[in-house]
């Protein structure tokens, strides 16, 4: 039972970015190691945050959490009031001759190098770093949850600018103790009757090019579970539920369960940068030279 706080409540800002980050990604140890608090903090903090709202906004399950009906009800909106906050301090920035940026980034994807070499060029400016989880690049940036995201393609790019970044070689993660463990490398005809892991709403076009879709025969792909998370993935994998087909980037984990496998016959993964189309922010030019001359596969 919530205990109601009486009157209309002044909500934390930090407090409301922490369950967004919580929503996104479906687990409170993920979030607070994102965030770079502590589990127990977080977890005080989210509490807080439904007494003084007078609702449970997250279930807590074995596997992580999720939203409540009043916590699905909450979510958007507290997108739209740190979006307004963002938006109200980058404008009293601009108008003191100051500047910020938000710039996002995927799972498996590390920005550090182009945001570190912003901040030397603009020290003065305020750059934020956002990880948007499985959430849709297009939707964070054409919503203004971020200016700039590091991303994969394919999604779709109406009213944004995409540079290329650099390409990566997919591969097929599977348990060290599979049949096709040990091999130089497989093809698409190895893997066809191997169940992959399902991302609940995924766009269509990620879909299909981390599935391998459309298959020759005119299959689908196998269907897997579903995951919340990359770690679910390699849990998935490690336990012979699934494989997965991944960048050698995704699988940034020390397991030692796991293996993988160059995939051949198949177009790469692309790395890009995607901002929207009329953004014409100095911060946002400029991060994209940043994001060409420094984030490569070599040195991200």
């Amino acid at each position: 039972m919530i205990e109601v706080t009486p009157s209309t409540p002044d909500l934390p800002l930090r407090v409301v970015r922490y369950f967004v980050a919580v929503a996104d990604h479906a687990h409170f140890g993920r979030a607070a190691a994102v965030l770079h608090v502590g589990q127990p903090s977080l977890s005080r903090q989210i509490r807080g945050l439904e007494r003084q709202l007078g609702v449970r906004l997250l279930d807590r399950t074995p596997q992580g959490s999720r939203l409540s009906a009043a916590g699905e009800a909450f979510l958007p909106r507290a997108r739209a009031l740190l979006r307004a906050a963002d938006e109200a301090v980058a404008t009293a920035r601009a108008a003191a001759g100051l500047g910020s940026v938000s710039i996002g980034y995927m799972p498996g994807l590390v920005v550090t190098a182009a945001t570190r070499e912003l901040r030397r060029r603009h020290p003065d400016a305020t750059v934020r770093t956002v990880y948007l989880g499985w959430r849709r690049p297009a939707e964070a940036l054409l919503d203004h949850h971020v200016d700039a995201v590091v991303t994969r393609l394919p999604f779709p790019a109406d009213r944004l600018q995409v540079t290329p970044l650099y390409d990566e070689p997919r591969v097929v993660v599977v348990p060290r103790d599979h049949r096709l463990a040990g091999r130089p490398f497989v093809v698409l005809e190895d893997i066809a009757d191997e169940p992959l892991p399902q991302v609940s709403d995924l766009d269509s076009a990620c879909r299909a090019f981390w599935h391998l879709e459309p298959r020759p025969d005119g299959r689908p792909a196998p269907a897997g579970p579903i995951m919340n998370s990359l770690d679910d993935t390699w849990e998935f994998v490690a336990s012979g539920d699934a494989l997965a087909v991944a960048a050698p980037d995704h699988v940034q984990t020390t397991r030692s369960d796991l293996t993988l496998i160059p995939l051949l016959g198949v177009t790469p993964s692309r790395v890009v940068l995607a901002t929207r189309a009329d953004d014409n922010g100095r911060l946002v030019a400029e991060f994209r030279q940043c994001a060409i001359e420094h984030l490569t596969p070599q040195t991200r």
